[in-house]
């Protein structure tokens, strides 16, 4: 009997030697995760750190909310979208996060933005759909914009999709990278933001529709955002240059 219980009590300590074991591995492979150097900006359980624009012409009443560690973003009421921004500014940084979106929506993460969401965008059309991570403005004239180059042979329908922003100068030099592919590198030829502005928020866009209920069987918002669709985001995290 003696022999029994030490048998026992031997494998009950091998037991929770290894769950503590790929409980360390796990974590190990949790913080391996973050690039050095970079901090999250979005804690993965509320909107701390962010706020919902109250002046941006998209609309104020958007359902931004957390779950499963990702900021999501569905319309509402319908046809009623809006941004949301880091209660921070930025200057020069690298972003890292991960993005996820249904078919038929639109929107797209704004840098160096101002709270109204005039700034720099890299545009996000649905999942991966045409205009996805090209470079342009939002209210504002770009002079240096860029097309993402073949992003269809690294975009992951249906699934997660990395991107990394890198932002640096008062005329700003930008690099976007997806899925750890170079999408594009533009050297802006001028500071294009309102009173030479060099730093702004960062911002993701929920569009507005056309209509403000969904037309049965009409195209009333195959190009802006479909009824109950979203757009995700998680492991946002920034580096600053």
């Amino acid at each position: 009997m003696v022999k029994a219980n030490r048998y026992k009590n031997l494998l009950h300590i091998l037991s929770w030697g290894v769950v503590a074991f790929l409980f360390s591995v796990e974590s190990h492979a949790q913080v391996s995760q973050i690039r050095e150097g970079f901090v999250p900006i979005f804690n993965g359980k509320d909107l701390e750190g962010w706020h919902i624009s109250r002046t941006n012409h998209h609309g104020t009443k958007g359902n931004f909310f957390v779950e499963d560690e990702a900021i999501v973003m569905k319309q509402f009421p319908y046809g009623q979208g809006g941004i949301i921004l880091t209660d921070k500014r930025y200057r020069d940084f690298e972003l890292t996060l991960e993005f996820k979106g249904h078919v038929g929506t639109n929107g797209g993460i704004f840098f160096r933005s101002s709270e109204s969401g005039s700034g720099y965008q890299i545009e996000l059309s649905g999942d991966g759909e045409p205009g996805t991570a090209n470079l342009i403005g939002e209210m504002l004239r770009v002079a240096n914009g860029a097309k993402a180059k073949d992003l269809e042979k690294v975009w992951k329908k249906g699934d997660w999709n990395s991107f990394r922003l890198r932002v640096v100068g008062q005329k700003p030099k930008m690099t976007l990278w997806v899925n750890d592919v170079l999408m594009w590198e533009v050297q802006a030829e001028r500071n294009d933001l309102i009173a030479d502005a060099t730093s702004g928020m960062i911002a993701f866009q929920l569009h507005w529709s056309a209509t403000l209920m969904p037309v049965p069987g009409g195209r009333c918002c195959d190009f802006s955002w479909k009824p109950n669709a979203a757009h995700a985001y998680r492991k946002i995290m920034i580096k600053e240059l």
